[in-house]
């Protein structure tokens, strides 16, 4: 499903991501007659989840975010100003990860299924900034992985645009002007099942 159809420029970045979810939760269920599954640590829970199937599987739901999920710590931890575009990303919804394709190939976006994992998810952001700013690159802001190992798609910091790069090099390949333009030039993938 091809998302320029549902996502429209006014919207502001939370509410097209959510869209995004949304979609991706109906297409799914069109496609296979239930909601995606995703493995489960069965120590804890997540607002995503819906009904517990066995060996730690669970059915899951995208779950607005009410709660104020900001990147304050890492700023000023690191003396930096993450870019709003990624506080919006992150900031939406809880989910398991999205698989989606441009026409550059899969990727899966990225999201925080509950608080826990929000915090490492902050953690793993911090980890990539002290890595690029030791390395002296440009910063960047991971929210998606590709299906090629070791590269990762990611918004420029400064200028809010959408790169490919590897992990540890600098951005090679410019996918979008900004999060908007990126997310609604994806196509959603029923097709990968748990």
């Amino acid at each position: 499903m091809k998302l320029t159809k549902l996502y429209t420029n006014d919207l502001n970045l939370k509410e097209a991501v959510w869209q995004v979810g949304q979609a991706y939760i109906e297409g799914y269920q069109q496609q296979h007659n239930s909601l995606p599954i995703a493995d489960v640590d069965p120590e804890s829970t997540s607002p995503c989840q819906v009904d517990i199937k066995e060996n730690d599987k669970t059915t899951w739901q995208v779950i607005k975010i009410n709660e104020s999920l900001d990147f304050n710590n890492i700023n000023s931890a690191l003396d930096v100003t993450i870019n709003q575009d990624i506080e919006n990303y992150f900031g939406s919804m809880y989910a398991d990860s999205i698989p989606a394709e441009t026409s550059d190939g899969k990727l899966s976006l990225l999201f925080a299924w509950d608080h826990n994992d929000f915090q490492r998810l902050q953690e793993n952001i911090i980890g990539h900034i002290m890595m690029k700013q030791r390395l002296k690159q440009k910063i960047t802001l991971f929210f998606a992985v590709t299906d090629e190992e070791d590269m990762i798609i990611s918004l420029d910091n400064d200028s809010g645009e959408i790169w490919v790069e590897q992990v540890g090099c600098e951005p090679h390949k410019k996918l979008a002007n900004s999060m908007q333009e990126f997310l609604s030039s994806l196509s959603l993938d029923f097709s990968v099942v748990s």
